[in-house]
């Protein structure tokens, strides 16, 4: 089998993944375990096979890495498991580097998204307000005041395991040129 082609079976699952995964989050808000850990798995038998434990190794490393950066976001409640265990997945099959690399560009591509949202919903001039309003009483007063927005209904979430497969593809591209 060429290995040009055997290197980009990888990344052509990923791309298959991601986008199940995202297509599943805006339908569904839930990115479901039966996609996650087979893929999961997937990756970690290819990298095995492939390098033998070396492979193993860099997998499970990605993987460990993938799910510590946004362990934080979901112990706090700023995002789904689902989100978590996709970041995971992105690890085991880019290992450790390629997940971190992913990582950043998802930040990137969910600040730049979660703005359009802010937006789209009309929101900036009342986060505007409120942030001004809690930095004048720390000014005023040296006391921290948080002021939480407005509860809306129909409230469209960020969905970040969109944000997590365009930031993906955008690294891995990035890496490709």
């Amino acid at each position: 089998m060429d290995l040009r082609l055997v290197k980009v079976i990888p990344i052509i699952f990923l791309v298959v993944i991601l986008l199940m995964a995202s297509i599943s989050d805006i339908r569904f808000w839930k990115i479901p375990n039966r996609l996650t850990f087979p893929a999961l798995m997937a990756g970690l038998v290819y990298h095995t096979c492939m390098d033998g434990w070396g492979g193993l190794f860099f997998s499970i490393g990605g993987i460990f890495l993938g799910l510590a950066l946004l362990m934080t976001f979901y112990l706090l409640g700023g995002m789904g498991a689902g989100d978590v265990k996709l970041m995971g997945v992105v690890g085991g099959i880019l290992g450790p580097e390629g997940v971190f690399a992913a990582f950043l560009a998802t930040a990137l591509i969910g600040g730049v998204y979660a703005i359009i949202l802010l937006v789209l919903q009309g929101e900036t001039l009342d986060m505007v307000r409120r942030y001004g309003t809690m930095l004048k009483t720390f000014l005023f007063t040296h006391q921290m005041a948080y002021i939480p927005p407005a509860k809306k209904e129909n409230r469209p979430a960020l969905r970040y395991g969109v944000a997590i497969a365009l930031g993906t593809l955008i690294s891995v591209f990035i890496k490709i040129i």
